[in-house]
């Protein structure tokens, strides 16, 4: 899983290109502000353990949201920050378990439109927990001591 989180005073996006053939027609664009914005790109390992990949997702944007003082939250399917990626089922399927568990414990969640490229505008805040970047799930190599949680 990688995961780049960017608090955003102000996103907006308009949906331009579907690339997914099973995805919704029905969708639409959305402005959004003071919310943090999870880029989220699932791997193909995902796939092998989804509770954790779940769990591990959740407390990784709960932790962005509380650093960025929001409890607002977009989800945007972002399968351009490694080499691998989950099925798109897995991931759709991931995106909305966590939005519900998000939503259970209080945040504000949103999900941009899924299987589409978007004209995206977005006006980021210059401090240090505006971006982070989390990795989790990685496969271990022999010469990897410092694994990702």
């Amino acid at each position: 899983m990688k995961l780049l989180m960017v608090f955003a005073k102000r996103i907006e996006f308009t949906p331009k290109v579907k690339n997914l053939e099973t995805a919704s027609e029905d969708v639409e664009g959305a402005k959004y502000e003071n919310i943090l914005t999870a880029f989220i790109h699932a791997e193909a390992q995902d796939e092998k353990d989804f509770k954790e990949t779940e769990t591990k997702l959740v407390k990784n944007l709960k932790w962005g949201a509380r650093k960025n003082e929001t409890k607002r939250i977009l989800l945007h399917s972002f399968a351009h920050l490694a080499a691998t990626k989950a099925s798109a089922d897995f991931t759709k399927q991931l995106l909305d378990k966590v939005e519900a568990r998000l939503k259970n414990g209080g945040y504000e969640v949103y999900q941009s439109p899924f299987g589409y490229f978007l004209d995206i505008s977005m006006d980021w805040p210059g401090y240090s927990q505006a971006r982070i970047f989390r990795e989790f799930n990685r496969i271990k190599c022999n010469d990897d001591e410092n694994q990702t949680s």
